[in-house]
């Protein structure tokens, strides 16, 4: 195989990657064969994985829109992926110059390509970090050096705790990010949930973790509900993707599919206001 110039010696390009899955599917140029190949198979039992990508897409521009309007100037975003296609930097510094933005990511082929295209914005930094060790991520000078915790933070976790077995505890994840940032921080998550179920989902399944190297584990829509314990649910709270917001553009989602993404956005309430249901 020829290697890509923008792949780092050293990572095996023979194991796909999450990543380059998502910009396989988005449509980019950052994906190799690997990629493609787990991206048809899994095209195979969910013909809409790329819109539901794209749709993952487009509800962070939404979302972090929102959060800029609301007067959010910094934002971490983690399991990142490759930062191409309207991501969070752009969208935040479009609407407001000033922002701040952080990328997270545990695979290094992401953070390796986010550096080189994200060289030169003195806004933006780029750490490899894994989610299920968010003191580490918390205590990154690169992450202390733009970001400062006692003001309001947009938190991103899209596409990402799905990744996360429960025995990983992602709530206990998700609480210990947010109690780490100040009142009026932002929770904006996205998360796959099994819509119907089919004879062969446990081996696609399977074959999908050993191929991928992760476990996916798509969850239901009350334990998604869990993961915002703390945060005020901002309108229309844990909605099916198309529910969220729509716009006339948004991405068709057909009805009937196997996986559905649900989305929502949870503020942080300050001591005296207290979260709601």
């Amino acid at each position: 195989m020829d290697r890509p110039n923008w792949a780092p010696e050293g990572v095996d390009l023979h194991q796909p990657s999450i990543a380059r899955v998502y910009d396989y599917f988005l449509g980019g140029s950052h994906n190799v064969a690997a990629d493609r190949r787990l991206g048809e198979f899994m095209l195979t039992t969910e013909p809409q994985f790329p819109q539901l990508v794209r749709a993952n897409r487009e509800f962070l521009v939404r979302a972090v829109r929102l959060l800029v309007a609301q007067g959010v100037r910094q934002f971490v975003d983690i399991g990142s992926g490759i930062p191409t296609f309207n991501n969070t930097h752009e969208v935040a510094q479009n609407a407001a110059p000033d922002a701040r933005v952080v990328y997270v990511d545990v695979d290094p082929v992401a953070v390796a390509h986010s550096r080189e295209i994200l060289a030169g914005n003195d806004r933006v930094a780029v750490i490899q970090a894994d989610v299920c060790d968010p003191d580490k991520i918390l205590s990154d000078p690169a992450l202390r050096a733009l970001i400062d915790l006692s003001e309001p933070v947009g938190l991103l976790l899209l596409g990402l705790l799905h990744y996360i077995p429960d025995s990983a505890q992602p709530a206990g994840i998700v609480g210990r990010l947010r109690d780490a940032t100040a009142p009026g921080s932002f929770l904006v998550l996205s998360h796959s949930s099994w819509s119907t179920a089919i004879p062969d989902m446990a081996q696609m399944q399977d074959k999908y973790n050993t191929e991928v190297g992760a476990e996916l584990t798509p969850r239901s829509r009350d334990e998604i509900v869990a993961l915002f314990d703390g945060y005020e649910l901002v309108e229309p709270g844990v909605v099916e993707y198309p529910d969220w917001r729509p716009h006339d553009d948004s991405v068709a989602i057909a009805p009937g599919g196997i996986l559905t993404f649900y989305v929502a956005v949870g503020r942080k309430p300050g001591p005296t206001e207290g979260p709601t249901d």
